[in-house]
């Protein structure tokens, strides 16, 4: 009995080692599954690590990564703080942008977030102008003219110029886009492509996003490390 404990113990320290010597073998590469900004952006975490995702209500891939990003923010904890950015997706966007930031400002989006993705890719509404998200708040519950209130405010206008001006900052090209530590950048679509894997078939989203989440675990750690 002892000798197959020890046996056993012998296995797993062999795996462990195995493991730790692989590792760096599986480290994200820079320039394939995520860049780096040719200059750090700051940032006012502190000694957390700032993660912001550029996202569109409208974008299918944002609304098929949201459950996963929504489990993994909730993991990092304390790590991270963590926001996100309505990107400008040009006129047709626009209103869903100000929905976004209209929810943000009314403190309604843990309430309403989920619902408004749903809005779109599950009941198929289209929320292309004012008065259909108007409707749709209405609908959802919200006091049409609190919600208008803030709607029409500067204060939403400035949130939304400030997500085109962090668009440019960021160098945002594609969506959902997840920016580390005011320095790097990564993605489903850029970690999957990143990974060896027979690129005859390419990959699937389910792939892709594993990736990107795998890509962020480290990126928030070599951040983390970087600030001790």
């Amino acid at each position: 009995m002892q000798l197959l404990r020890r046996l056993l113990c012998t296995t797993v320290l062999l795996g462990l080692t195995g493991a730790a010597f692989a590792a760096p073998a599986t480290a994200p590469k820079e320039g394939e599954q995520y860049q780096v900004l040719p200059q750090k952006l700051d940032t006012p975490a502190g000694k957390q690590v700032e993660v912001i995702e550029f996202f569109s209500y409208a974008c299918p891939h944002c609304n098929a990564f949201e459950p996963l990003l929504e489990s993994w923010v909730r993991k990092q904890g304390d790590n991270i703080v963590f926001r996100r950015v309505h990107v400008d997706a040009g006129q047709r966007g626009l209103a869903q942008q100000r929905l976004y930031y209209t929810l943000e400002s009314l403190g309604l989006l843990q309430q309403y977030h989920g619902k408004a993705f749903a809005a779109m890719h599950q009941q198929r509404l289209r929320l292309a102008d004012d008065e259909q998200v108007l409707a749709w708040a209405a609908q959802a519950g919200i006091d049409r003219a609190r919600f208008l209130d803030a709607y029409r405010s500067f204060g939403v206008q400035a949130k939304v110029r400030r997500a085109g001006a962090m668009m440019s900052e960021y160098k945002v090209d594609h969506w959902p886009l997840v920016a580390i530590d005011g320095r790097f950048l990564t993605s489903p679509s850029m970690a999957g492509e990143g990974k060896a894997h027979d690129h005859a078939h390419g990959h699937n989203e389910a792939e892709q996003h594993a990736a990107a989440l795998q890509v962020m675990d480290a990126l928030v750690a070599k951040a983390k490390a970087d600030k001790k």
